[in-house]
């Protein structure tokens, strides 16, 4: 055996030495990453089994074909858009009427098609239908509409804001429409799935919130105007494809769910300027099972509120404010496409303090979720042969179980 090959034992100078460099090459990797280790703290779902017993259902009306949105009209009926492209009216006894007329022609392929439907704070003086919805063109790309709900549809519709630019594909168009207490719009968007990298660019509102004015314009305060090469409608960036979206009633603060991809569900608190990371940071991976950009967290880019992996796919929310459910006000419901079902969020702070879930064996992916006045929350179901469901307690005031249709 050589000398080289000797396994000669270090010296007590040696040692100390080694654990020298040993200790400052600690220090300094912890300081690199120290700063992204602090911020990759958002909680995870703990993804809660489904509970039994909690509420039950009633169908309400049947035989809508991937129904994607429902607004409830002061007089207790609902409308109700189905993806393919049709808008109708749905009384409260299940009734389910012909198409509407005067909604604008969709892109319906893939995931696009008619998407979802808003009225106007001010519906009982000027009778305004908003409606979200991809459209076509040199591609295709998100869009928003108005008209005026007369008696055999809409009148006078015209579309008063485009997703630009509009590309190919398929997929992710968002949307929700959701009204500020001052009467501007917030439209949730898509980043179109082959596109991510535009969700960073301001040039672009692809993978973005904006705010718009009624009539499609950019309000003045948006944070971006005046700012050289960056949309002004836009409020919020780094998004995937936000399919959830309500107002906090007393805040009056905007609230998403957005999907990730193989994980990484995301409850967001969007706010004016702030970018959310996507594609950069997740807490997800692709779907191909590598990762995502550059880890969790990155200076300059916000946390999630909460998060999800395995994902629930989320579809609309609405933060709960009746008396059916007293123990739920001021809870978020969010509905589930996949596993499927209704996922009960109990906030305290701004902070997710507890999840529930329900009607996990019903089979079904849930599309939307709507309050009426009496309190009790309206589900719609995402099937080629879709429902609209009615949830109340388990037990009614009189004490008899809700009958299962």
């Amino acid at each position: 055996m050589s000398d080289k090959e000797l396994q000669v034992p270090p010296s007590a100078v040696q040692l100390r030495r080694m654990a020298k460099l040993i200790g400052a090459m600690f220090i300094t990797c912890l300081t690199s990453v120290a700063p992204q280790l602090v911020q990759a703290q958002a909680p995870r779902s703990p993804t809660p089994e489904s509970v039994k017993g909690v509420v039950d259902f009633q169908t309400i009306a049947k035989g809508l074909e991937h129904a994607w949105s429902l607004a409830f009209l002061p007089d207790g009926r609902m409308l109700v858009t189905e993806r393919p492209g049709r808008l109708r009216i749905v009384s409260s006894d299940g009734r389910i009427s012909e198409p509407l007329a005067g909604v604008p022609r969709v892109y319906a392929s893939g995931q696009g098609g008619l998407l979802d439907v808003a009225l106007s704070p001010a519906f009982d003086k000027d009778r305004l239908v908003y409606l979200s919805f991809a459209e076509s063109g040199e591609g295709a790309g998100t869009a928003v509409a108005r008209g005026r709900l007369g008696e055999r549809g809409l009148e006078n519709t015209q579309v008063i804001w485009r997703q630009q630019p509009k590309v190919s594909g398929s997929n992710h168009f968002g949307s929700r429409i959701v009204f500020r207490r001052d009467g501007t719009l917030f439209v949730t968007l898509g980043e179109r799935f082959n596109y991510s990298d535009s969700a960073q660019d301001l040039s672009t509102t692809i993978g973005k919130i904006v705010r718009i004015n009624p009539d499609g314009s950019a309000p003045k305060d948006n944070p971006f105007v005046g700012r050289a090469g960056a949309r002004p409608e836009i409020w919020s960036s780094g998004h995937r494809n936000v399919q959830a979206a309500a107002l906090h009633l007393e805040s009056g603060q905007l609230w998403t769910v957005e999907h990730g991809a193989r994980g990484g569900d995301e409850l967001n608190h969007p706010e004016a300027g702030k970018n959310y990371g996507w594609p950069v940071i997740s807490y997800g991976r692709h779907y191909s099972f590598l990762p995502i950009g550059e880890g969790t967290a990155k200076e300059g880019m916000e946390q999630p509120v909460y998060y999800w992996d395995p994902v629930i796919a989320p579809s609309g929310m609405v933060f709960y404010t009746g008396e059916l459910f007293a123990a739920w006000k001021g809870n978020i419901l969010v509905g589930s496409l996949t596993p499927g079902g209704l996922v009960r969020l109990i906030m305290k702070d701004g902070k997710v303090a507890h999840e529930e879930r329900y009607l996990g064996d019903l089979g079904e992916r849930i599309r939307d979720v709507r309050q009426a006045s009496d309190g009790s929350v309206y589900l719609l179901t995402d099937a080629r042969d879709g429902r609209i469901l009615r949830i109340r307690p388990a037990n009614n005031a009189s004490g008899q179980e809700l009958r299962r249709q």
